[in-house]
């Protein structure tokens, strides 16, 4: 097996060369830390080394982490509890090292790769877009394990390292500078050279890591016990309210800080290592590791069964209607550097799109995620036009017009003359399926759907609607493009509502049903709040827009019948002129800026419910069961007809596009923790008290009565 690690000393500085073989990062395994043992030993015996420089060679990574592969090998906590404390043992080698060792980080830096820079003498780091530093363990329902929540705190302080920790966000690298994480920033061009040239000071004493000075804020809060008490009550607090107890890691995480203050520098260790364990034995880690495997796997999928397929290149898109959607298209587009003409029929609608667009970007400066010159020259990207004027050479053409057939046969028709022969026209409609809209087109094979999710900005997936006719090279391209604007992408077959507001419908219409019989609006909310959707489904009804959930709804209605029939409740706060958080009037009260309040006490008179029920125990457990296994059994349905290829694009849908809880990793995953016989037993239960809207779908009764699952039961859940 060739090595991960080479070491070269040159006029006593050794450095040490990270670059994992027939591996696109750079990941940490026992193999690896092995290698790593050999090399520290050598580094302590020769008297000739006098510092050493940690150093990738990956393009743009550093140390990705630990092995992921490795954690599906733990049998038991005590296993993973033990792989923690030798993780220790190999970091600790790091930081008492005879000669000292400098982090020369470029590119990610995550994680274990994190964790040994924490253990090194000094941190240098490349003014990179690309050079991020993080410990993203929570997001896979576990807690930093080499040591990672006792260093971090002593470098960066109690609080940032909390809001690293509890977030997993990254940290880029003039961040890392600020608060005290990096002790340099330099040009990856010379970063080499700076590190060997630190190393070299370092080993004189000329130069040492400088501790982050506190400032007064943190010598009241962290500086003493009274004021870490205070740090770590809040953090509590918001954490259990913004979770609500779904993610314990992220509880564990706080108690292994905290230990790292209370006891021993031993002690500290030692219980990193116990909680470590004991979340990689939970089932919320188990349903987030599958996540991570599922993205993963789904990062090399074309979309097409033939290989040898390739996308078109798309170095310009054109995009037609400059509202809400085409303008989160267009910039996230531009943010990728891809040129964009914006197309609208009247020039002030063609003005209000450049300026929604220039937001988006705006906040990103102000966020500092950008640089005011990448402000510019992104936001010089989009043009627009009240013609098809720099269309002709265009290779693909995103359409965000009114969600009105007629209207996008129309542009379809406007348009395709002017377009080159190869050019794909992709619509962003997310009810009319595609094969209608491709009957207007002279070039049907080269019309697919492009469904994008509101704020197009922030919502990461992107569902790719085929028909029977769409050329195999469209879908790779559409799909190589959707990858390219940083979007999770999933290809489903053309069917009302595609995937993802097809299994929306159901669970939307089920809690329109209670609104009918009368339960609160803030009841049904907070229920499915605690099951773990990010937001509440009559919220949610509020934030798509009163109208557009009726058009949805009707479409949906039309096509599956009662099953899907949308509440009346909806119908008569539509009838009633209200719009949602866009009108500033809807099941909310909203103030002028739109920001939500409670619950609008006058819509009951409006709905006319029969009578209001006080919650409880008994109606949560209801709330959540008719909602969630609605969805369910429709997202059972899509695979029986083939509109999802796999459980794993519909796991990734439900949970990317329409906010499935995470921690139940996805309705096919969730229907394997319940077991399809328990599954089914409910639906009928729920059946005969609603007939016809629980009717649970074939492929479960099978599944029932044979024992099968959706995932194999042990190893790599996917991919």
């Amino acid at each position: 097996m060739s090595q991960a690690l080479t070491l070269a000393v040159d006029g006593g500085i050794a450095v040490i060369t990270f670059d994992l073989p027939n591996e696109p990062v750079n990941k940490f395994s026992a193999a690896v830390i092995a290698e790593f043992d050999a090399i520290l030993t050598r580094i302590d015996t020769d008297a000739s080394i006098k510092a050493a420089v940690l150093i990738s060679g990956k393009p743009d990574n550093f140390i990705a982490g630990a092995d992921i592969d490795a954690f599906l090998e733990f049998k038991s906590a005590k296993d993973a509890e033990l792989a923690s404390a030798a993780g220790h043992k190999a970091m600790e080698r790091i930081e008492r090292s005879r000669a000292p060792i400098v982090a020369a980080i470029n590119g990610a830096c995550l994680g274990g790769g994190l964790e040994a820079s924490l253990a090194c003498a000094y941190r240098i780091a490349s003014d990179n877009p690309k050079t991020v530093l993080g410990l993203p363990e929570t997001q896979l329902g576990l807690i930093p394990g080499a040591g990672g929540t006792q260093r971090l705190p002593r470098v960066v302080g109690l609080q940032a390292a909390l809001d690293m920790i509890l977030t997993a966000k990254n940290v880029r690298a003039r961040k890392a500078l600020q608060i005290g994480l990096v002790d340099e920033l330099v040009h990856p061009s010379i970063l080499r050279e700076v590190a060997v040239q630190r190393a070299r000071e370092i080993a004189s004493g000329s130069r040492r890591h400088e501790e982050k000075k506190h400032g007064a804020k943190e010598v009241v809060l962290e500086d003493n016990p009274i004021g870490r008490a205070v740090v770590f009550r809040q953090a509590r607090e918001m954490t259990l309210k913004k979770t609500r107890g779904n993610y314990p890691a992220l509880l564990a995480a706080l108690d292994a800080v905290a230990a790292g203050y209370h006891g021993t520098r031993e002690q500290g260790f030692a219980e990193e290592a116990r909680l470590f364990g004991e979340m990689s034995a939970t089932a919320v880690s188990n349903q987030l590791i599958f996540l991570f495997y599922a993205t993963t796997a789904l990062k090399k999928d074309s979309g097409i069964a033939d290989a040898s397929v390739k996308p078109l290149p798309v170095k310009q898109i054109g995009v037609l209607g400059t509202g809400f959607m085409g303008a989160g298209i267009a910039a996230v587009s531009v943010m990728q550097n891809v040129p964009v003409r914006f197309k609208d029929t009247k020039h002030e609608q063609v003005g209000r799109g450049l300026a929604a667009v220039r937001d988006v970007l705006k906040d990103r400066l102000v966020k500092r995620q950008i640089t005011k010159q990448q402000f510019d020259d992104q936001f010089s990207l989009v043009s627009g036009t009240v013609e098809y004027t720099g269309f002709g050479s265009v290779p693909l053409v995103i359409e965000a017009v009114f969600e009105d057939l007629a209207v996008k046969h129309q542009v379809l028709a406007e348009l395709e003359p002017k377009l080159p022969a190869h050019a794909i026209f992709a619509s962003n409609t997310s009810t009319i399926p595609i094969a209608k809209i491709a009957a207007g087109s002279k070039r049907p094979e080269r019309v697919v759907g492009m469904h994008f999710f509101s704020p197009v900005h922030k919502m990461p997936l992107l569902e790719v609607i085929v028909t029977p006719q769409t050329a195999p090279e469209v879908t790779a391209t559409v799909v190589a493009f959707g990858r390219k604007l940083g979007k999770t992408v999933i290809v489903v077959n053309d069917a009302p509502g595609f995937f993802a507001n097809r299994i929306l419908a159901p669970y939307i219409n089920e809690a329109g049903r209670m609104l009918d019989e009368g339960v609160p609006v803030d009841v049904i909310d907070r229920a499915l709040l605690a099951f773990g959707f990010p937001v509440g489904p009559v919220t949610l009804l509020d934030e798509v827009g009163l109208d557009v959930a009726g058009k949805s709804g009707a479409v949906m209605s039309a096509a599956f019948g009662d099953r899907v029939k949308p509440s009346a409740a909806l119908g008569k706060l539509i009838a009633s002129g209200r719009l949602g958080r866009k009108g500033k009037k809807g099941f909310y009260l909203y103030d002028e800026r739109g920001k939500k309040g409670g619950v609008d006490e006058s819509v009951y008179a409006i709905i006319g419910a029969p009578q209001r029920q006080a919650s409880s125990p008994a109606l949560v457990q209801e709330i959540q069961e008719r909602c969630a296994l609605a969805m369910v059994n429709e997202a059972v349905r899509c695979l029986d007809e083939g509109i999802v290829r796999q459980p794993r694009d519909g796991d990734i849908g439900a949970v990317f596009g329409i906010g499935f809880p995470p921690f139940r990793g996805g309705p096919f995953r969730y229907a394997d923790t319940l077991g399809a016989a328990e599954l089914v037993k409910r639906l009928q239960a729920l059946d005969v008290q609603y007939p016809g809207r629980f009717v649970p779908s074939a492929r479960l009764v099978t599944m029932a009565s044979d024992g099968t699952r959706f995932y194999p039961a042990t190893g790599k859940p996917v991919g």
